[in-house]
């Protein structure tokens, strides 16, 4: 269930999209619509990729996840997206990047991924307390067992470090981020619709560059 402000969020988000569709995309400018990353972070070899970084905690990254769920359904066959949870050097959001690595060598991402930003955000769960964290996940239907031994694994504690050297290395100034083919930092806007149109073009500066169409 989401609150009145993710609703409105989403509503905002898909008017500003049409806005900018209908005005026709405007030429991206350095320092406004994006920050190019130098050396580039390493991006994926057959495909574009479009990397969303977030905090569970993060409110903006929860009203942001909607939006970018929609946008998702719509990717291009030569688009790929993954998600990176943040870690900034006072290692506060750690046990996020934990819960979320867990899920995905379980295969829970998409089934809890909103899940946990709602009990976050809507009811009010601490879910970097384990105990409440694995009760939490018991709840969901999931081995808690299973749940924790793969948060305790050696595999999700090498996804964690790389998160944290992949955050330093894009030099985030906040959350939600999302940087494309591993050199455009998308700049967040006035709205997250705006922040789609900008993805978009920036995916579409890749293509030009490679060639590809």
């Amino acid at each position: 269930m989401r609150t009145w402000r993710g609703v409105l969020a989403t509503i905002l988000a898909t008017l500003g999209v049409c806005l900018a569709l209908g005005a026709g995309a405007v030429e991206l400018k350095e320092g406004r619509d994006f920050r190019e990353i130098n050396p580039p972070l390493a991006p994926g070899k057959d495909k574009i990729e479009v990397t969303e970084f977030f905090w569970y905690g993060c409110p903006h990254c929860f009203d942001f996840e909607p939006v970018l769920a929609g946008w998702q359904k719509k990717l291009p066959a030569d688009v790929e997206f993954r998600r990176v949870p943040a870690i900034f050097p006072n290692d506060k959001w750690t046990p996020g990047a934990r819960l979320y690595y867990t899920l995905e060598a379980m295969n829970l991402v998409d089934k809890l991924h909103g899940s946990a930003f709602n009990a976050i955000h809507v009811a009010r769960q601490r879910l970097d307390n384990e105990q409440i964290l694995f009760d939490w996940v018991a709840k969901q239907g999931v081995d808690a067992r299973k749940f924790s031994e793969t948060w305790s694994s050696f595999g999700v504690q090498s996804r964690v470090q790389q998160a944290r050297e992949l955050t330093k290395a894009a030099a985030l100034a906040g959350v939600p981020s999302v940087l494309v083919q591993g050199r455009y930092l998308a700049l967040t806007p006035g709205n997250y619709g705006e922040l789609i149109a900008i993805i978009d073009q920036l995916i579409a500066r890749v293509r030009d560059e490679s060639g590809t169409k």
